[in-house]
Order: C-alpha cells, then structure tokens, then sequence
C-alpha cells in the first residue's frame, strides 16, 4: 500500500511526501531544501497507515495511533481529532493518540475517511503541530453475495440451432472490492439445463450444447449460479433465471392425415360449387405452416382444389358440370406443400404429401329432355278435323325412364297425345290464319312437379280452295246503234 508523510513547513502548508517503504513507524524525513530559501524545516507528525476492517465484530478497534515526534512522553500533549466521523465513528486517546473505531463499518457504505489531527501543549494551550489531514480507509471483506441486476432474462432462440449458438449472456454484480483478493471475482455455472444449453464460467455468456425441436418442447427454465472468491471454499453466491423459448423454423412439412376422403356432388351443382374439404396438419407455426393444395391427378379435369389461407384447408369445387348418367363416380389425386420453405429447410420437403379423393355423383330427378330445342311442322288448309301435323318426343334422362304425358298450352285448334302426336281439332284456314305458335309441356308422370316445354311452330299451307273475285262492283254503259267492237263506258 502507498503511504504519505505531512511534512509541515513555515506559512502553515503541509506537503504530503511519499513514504520510502511499508514499514512500521515511519517518520518524516528531512528535506533538501535550495541554498538560499528561507524556508524552516519543523519537525512534524509520524503515523503508520490506517485501515479498519468491515463488519467488525469488537465495540472498540484499535485503528492506529498518531503522534508528532515533538511528543517526548511527558503528558504534556493533548491529541483531538477532527472531520466528520469524529467522536461517532472514531475516537482518539488524547494522550496517546491512539485512535479507536467505536461502531461497525461498511466499506460499501462508505470507503474511506478523510479525518484532522491536532496536537496541543496543554501548558500553553498552543497548537504544537499544524493540523494536519490524514486518511482511515475501510478494508473489505467478503460480505456481499453476487448478484444479478437486470431480471427477469428471457431469450428466444431459433429450434434445431447447432451447438455453440450464442444465447444470451448473463451478467450477476457483486459490491465487494474488486481490487482486494478474489472477493469480486466471479465464477459463473449451471445448475440446470443440461443436457441442452452451456454456461461460459468466466463470461456468463449462455450457448447451446444440444439441438432442440421445438416441436417437442418449445421452452426451457435454466438456472445460473455466480460464485464469488472464483469458486473457492468459503464463497458467496447468487443465481438467477432464464426462461429460453425456441422459435419455429420449416423443419416439417405438411401431412395428410386421412388417406382416403370421400365427398359427393349434385348433378344439378353449378360449376365453382365448393363439394368439400380436405385437410392437412403441419407441425410448424405462423408462416411457417402456411400451405398450398393443388390437384396432382384428375385426368377428367372436371374438379379443382383452392386453399383457405385462414383456415389452411383444402377446399375442392366443382370446374366442369357433372352427369350421373354420364358418369357417377371420380377419383383424384391431391396434394400439399408448405407456401414458404428456405432454400436451406428444402431437404425435410423433398416429396410433397398426397391424399385420395373418391366422389361420388348424385343422381337429381331431372325433368323431361326434348329431343330438339323447339320444331316447325306444316299442314294444308282445309284439312279435316283430327288431321295429323308432327310428333315432338320427350325422355326422362334419369334412370327411371318415366313416362311422359304432353299437352298443349292455350289451343283450341291442336291437340297432342301421351305418345306426342299432335292432330287438328278444326279445319284450318291460311287465309284466316297462315302460322301458329304452340307451346308443347312434357311431364313426368311419376313426379309431376318435372316439367319441360319447348315451342312447336305450324305453317299452314295454302290450296287453291277460292275463285278469282272483283274487288268491287262495276256498272257499264253503251250507246245505242253502237257499232260491233265499241268499247262500254263505266
């Protein structure tokens, strides 16, 4: 440890002079002054260092003793102390000058006193030495654990990190002084986590030791100890808490957990009719289990596969108009992928997920089908009543094959039998009526509710069924003794 002498000169100013070595009594040194100087040199004070130890355990601590060296041991000096901490926290003997510490000390409290010493001839009452100021340093000891001042740590680190990772580093303070001995020096360790996460000793600085899948546990409690002393017997220590979540990366593709779906569709469903959903699971979450299907095999190409980004389903819809009749059952081939893969994660996404979809045509009661969309029949005039004029023909398209019963709409000169013959009910006339337009219904006599109707047109032909007529009547004159060949008047 440095020391410093008071060497006191004339005008009262007091020079602290470093001490040439530790030893026990040291006194002040006479000094070289230039040739010329006016100055005196005057005997002055002589001390040792002082320190008092924290957290003593005595009511009164011997610290150390003062004295000048004018002092001749005759009790003719009295000692008094001054500065704060006098006559609370230290005491001096005024005629040793032995100086006391009453009251225990906390060096992280406070570490050092800085005190005045007066020395005085009580047969004079003068001061014999100038007063002069000197320190009382605290000397510690290993009273304060370690600890960690920026609690709660938490830490988020990606799943399947390799080892090594950083995670986060850890950082325990300890208030003892860092310059005496090993009081302050720490020592960090795990006391839980392993196998998983490691500890840097010296650092606090946490790494990964083992990769971890989040889907198998998504967060990790450590605890870390500080030790000061660096670890030794008789160290304090602290610990303090990690929470450590893994957050999610791509490392699982999406899986169809069904095998084998089976939805059904109306013949009478519009196209873009959505006829069900299919469903894959991802065990990632967030973007990462955001997925895409898509049709891999339908060779009809009569369905498709659009996805709900909400609900991450599969959604399959009706693209082409289906027949029962025409075919009543489908199978297609689907498929599923995530929408967001790094290029690093592409190796667990080599092969894309499929399920089979079997569906299922329903058959609806569909009403009668007229063979062509509407017909054009001709007849003569003046035919007789119950005279032929064209068949229409209906089926029913379903399987049943229902008969069919017709009837004409609003006609009183045409009328149709069950087997779609239509016949006249009154002659015709062209010159009353040249064109008819009919409209022919075909229900189903097992459900009446389906009917169809197309528009039947029927051109009256003409005969030659009327003589020449004068559109008026004419009255003539002649002259009488006209001549043959003389024109008539009107």
């Amino acid at each position: 440890m440095n020391c410093y002498l008071l060497l006191p000169f004339m005008l009262g100013i007091p020079l602290l002079w470093p001490c040439l070595g530790a030893t026990e009594n040291s006194q002040t040194k006479k000094v070289q002054l230039p040739v010329g100087s006016h100055l005196r040199v005057k005997r002055g004070w002589v001390w040792n260092q002082f320190f008092v130890p924290e957290e003593m355990n005595t009511t009164s601590h011997h610290v150390g003793r003062l004295r000048s060296d004018l002092d001749n041991g005759n009790n003719s000096f009295q000692y008094k102390l001054l500065g704060a901490g006098a006559g609370s926290t230290f005491i001096i003997d005024e005629r040793t000058g032995d100086i006391y510490a009453i009251q225990k000390l906390d060096r992280e409290e406070r570490s050092l006193y800085i005190l005045r010493a007066q020395v005085i001839d009580i047969t004079t009452g003068r001061a014999v030495e100038p007063e002069s100021e000197f320190v009382i340093k605290v000397s510690d000891i290993n009273d304060n654990e370690p600890k960690f001042l920026d609690e709660p740590y938490e830490a988020i680190v990606p799943e399947m990190s390799p080892e090594g990772t950083l995670v986060i580093q850890v950082t325990a303070s300890d208030a003892d002084d860092p310059s005496s001995g090993n009081n302050a020096r720490l020592l960090y360790s795990l006391l839980q986590g392993q196998p998983y996460f490691s500890v840097e000793p010296t650092t606090g600085v946490i790494r990964i030791s083992s990769k971890m899948d989040r889907e198998l546990q998504d967060e990790y409690w450590v605890i870390i100890q500080a030790k000061d002393m660096i670890g030794q017997p008789g160290a304090l220590s602290g610990t303090t808490s990690v929470l450590i979540k893994l957050s999610d990366v791509n490392d699982n593709k999406p899986i169809f957990k069904e095998s084998l779906y089976r939805l059904t569709v109306s013949e009478s469903a519009p196209t873009g009719t959505s006829i069900g959903t299919i469903m894959a699971y991802d065990n990632d979450i967030g973007e990462n289990a955001e997925m895409d299907y898509s049709i891999e095999e339908d060779d009809s190409q009569t369905f498709d596969i659009i996805t709900n980004h909400e609900t991450q389903e599969g959604i399959v819809i009706l693209k082409k108009k289906v027949n029962f009749e025409h075919q009543n059952h489908y199978g297609i081939r689907a498929k599923v992928k995530n929408h967001h893969v790094d290029e690093q994660l592409m190796k667990y996404h080599t092969e894309a997920s499929t399920t089979f979809i079997k569906i299922q045509v329903e058959d609806v009661d569909e009403p009668p089908l007229f063979l062509l969309p509407y017909y054009i029949f001709e007849i003569f005039e003046e035919t007789p009543q119950g005279s032929f004029v064209g068949v229409v023909s209906a089926t029913d398209p379903d399987n049943r094959k229902s008969p069919i019963r017709y009837s004409v709409t609003r006609s009183k000169v045409f009328n149709i039998d069950d087997n779609g013959t239509i016949t006249t009910t009154n002659s015709l006339d062209r010159e009353i009526s040249a064109w008819y337009n009919l409209s022919i219904t075909a229900t189903e006599k097992y459900n009446i509710e389906q009917i169809s109707s197309i528009p039947v047109y029927v051109q009256v032909l003409n005969i030659n069924d009327h003589a020449p007529e004068f559109s008026q009547y004419y009255e003539s004159y002649v002259c009488e003794n006209a001549g043959s060949g003389q024109g008539l008047f009107f």
